[in-house]
C-alpha cells in the first residue's frame, strides 16, 4: 500500500474516533463553501496548542476600562463581583455604551472542579455589538461541534487552533473587529474579527457570515446598527472575567 495513503487512513480513522460521541447537529443547514453543516460534529477538531495561559495586558491610556476589578458600573445589572473578578449569574448583560469597531481585551476563566461536557459547565460568550459573538468555553480536554469551541466564530467558523488553558486557569482573548459596511442597503464588507487566545491567533481577519444565530444559517439584515452596546452572554454557568477594556478604532485620516 502507498505509504501516503496508508497514513491518511491512519489519520482519517483517528479523527473519526476523535469525533465519536459529540453532541451536535448533522441535519443543520450546510455553511457555505465547506462540506459541512452548522454545528457539524464531524467537522475535524482543530489542533491543540499549549500555552502558558493568560497574557494579561494593562489598558493603553485611550483605553475605555469596562471592568478593572472593583465597579460594574459600565454593564447593566445582573452579575456579581467575587474577589475582584466579575461572575456570570444570571441573565446577559451589556454595555451601557455602544460601539462600533474596536480593540478589546478580557481574561476569563471557567472554575477548577466544575463539570464541563461539550457545550455545558463552562459556556459564555462576547456578542460584538450584541450580535457577533465570540465563543468563550473550556475546551481543553472537552470536545464539541468545532464551530462552537472556544474563539470560534459561533455556528460559523471554528477558530484555527485549540489554545485553551486548562481549566481553573486563566485564559485572555484580545481582538479586533470591524462591523460590515453596508452601501445602498447591501452589503458591500461582511463584519470582520481577528482573535489572538492566549497570544495565539485563533482568526485571522475571518468574516462573519451575519449576525450569531443558533442552528440555523443566518444572513445579514437589511439594516444595521453604526454602533450598538457589547454583550455578554450568561449559558447557566458561573465563567469568570477581569481586566476588560476597549479602544473604539477610528478611521485613519
Amino acid at each position: 500500500m502507498n505509504v501516503n495513503l496508508a497514513m491518511w487512513i491512519v489519520l482519517a480513522a483517528t479523527g473519526a474516533v476523535a469525533r465519536a460521541g459529540i453532541k451536535g447537529y448533522p441535519d443543520d443547514p450546510k455553511l457555505p463553501g465547506v462540506p459541512y453543516v452548522v454545528h457539524d460534529p464531524a467537522r475535524p477538531q482543530p489542533p491543540v496548542v499549549g500555552t502558558a495561559g493568560a497574557v494579561s495586558v494593562k489598558p493603553p491610556s485611550d483605553a475605555i476600562v469596562l471592568f478593572d476589578g472593583t465597579s460594574l458600573e459600565a454593564w447593566t445589572p445582573g452579575w456579581v463581583i467575587r474577589d475582584g473578578v466579575m461572575v456570570a449569574t444570571k441573565n446577559d448583560i451589556q454595555t451601557k455604551q455602544a460601539f462600533g469597531a474596536i480593540q478589546m481585551h478580557f481574561e476569563w476563566r471557567v472554575p477548577a472542579g466544575r463539570k464541563v461536557d461539550g457545550q455545558t459547565g463552562g459556556n459564555s460568550g462576547v456578542f460584538l455589538m450584541g450580535l457577533y459573538e465570540v465563543q468563550v468555553l473550556q475546551s481543553n480536554h472537552n470536545m464539541t461541534y468545532p464551530d462552537g469551541q472556544a474563539g470560534a466564530l459561533y455556528g460559523q467558523l471554528p477558530p484555527l487552533v485549540n489554545a485553551t488553558a486548562p481549566q481553573g486557569e486563566w485564559q485572555s482573548y484580545d481582538l479586533a473587529f470591524e462591523p460590515p459596511v453596508y452601501e445602498d442597503g447591501k452589503v458591500t464588507r461582511p463584519a470582520k474579527l481577528t482573535l489572538f487566545h492566549n497570544g495565539v491567533i485563533l482568526q485571522n481577519g475571518e468574516s462573519y457570515l451575519g449576525p450569531t444565530e443558533h442552528r440555523k444559517l443566518t444572513t445579514y439584515p437589511a439594516t444595521h446598527p453604526a454602533a450598538a452596546p457589547l454583550r455578554l452572554q450568561f449559558h447557566g454557568d458561573p465563567v469568570e472575567y477581569r481586566n476588560m477594556w476597549v479602544r473604539p478604532l477610528g478611521k485613519r485620516d
